[in-house]
């Protein structure tokens, strides 16, 4: 998921939805955007708090460590694409971003298929579904789009630019949620029997 991101950033054409605000916030502060995506990980650490309340399992803590795990991945992850060479042209930079979306749609479906504690931003997305009753790939979809309306309002009044978003967000925003539905259908069942888990996706 990680590598997904950095190649969104790599495409220039937007980040996904996953990061747009993290990232927006490395826009306005400056600040390292591994290091943005841990404290948005606490925050919505938080929000799921909030809207659990008693419902609320513990072990959802060990969604913190994990957040600094995987924004410190990411920092690393945005290194690594250092030593490709940029896109040169809006074909190229459109078919990097689709690469980006495949892949952080396949990472959400086996980080949360397999059942193991949720990176905080699927968490929250999960507690959504609790809550709202709302299957896990149509909650997705919103979020995204939300998160993508958030970033672009705060990078216009801040920076006067759209920033983090970019035609390949609002196109990721969409699409993410939608790989992660078709996998869901074709791949589900089978990824559930294979791990003996029911599929909440």
């Amino acid at each position: 998921m990680t590598f997904g991101v950095a190649v969104s950033v790599k495409s220039d054409l937007g980040v996904t939805p996953i990061s747009s605000i993290p990232y927006t916030m490395t826009v306005v502060t400056g600040m390292d955007l591994g290091i943005a995506t841990i404290i948005f990980s606490f925050v919505v650490v938080f929000l799921q708090i909030l809207l659990l309340r008693k419902k609320y399992e513990l072990i959802n803590l060990l969604q913190i460590p994990i957040g600094i795990v995987f924004g410190m991945f990411l920092t690393s992850g945005g290194k690594i694409m250092n030593f490709f060479p940029d896109p040169s042209g809006f074909a190229s930079k459109f078919v990097i971003m689709l690469i980006s979306t495949v892949i952080v749609a396949a990472g959400v479906f086996m980080y949360v298929s397999a059942g193991f504690v949720p990176l905080p931003p699927e968490g929250f997305l999960l507690a959504l579904t609790k809550v709202t009753n709302v299957r896990f790939a149509t909650v997705k979809v919103i979020c995204d789009v939300t998160m993508v309306i958030v970033s672009l309002v705060t990078c216009l009044i801040v920076v006067h630019s759209p920033g983090s978003v970019g035609i390949g967000t609002v196109i990721s925003a969409v699409l993410v949620g939608t790989g992660v539905r078709f996998l869901t259908k074709y791949c589900g069942k089978a990824t559930g029997r294979l791990l003996g888990t029911n599929s909440t996706l």
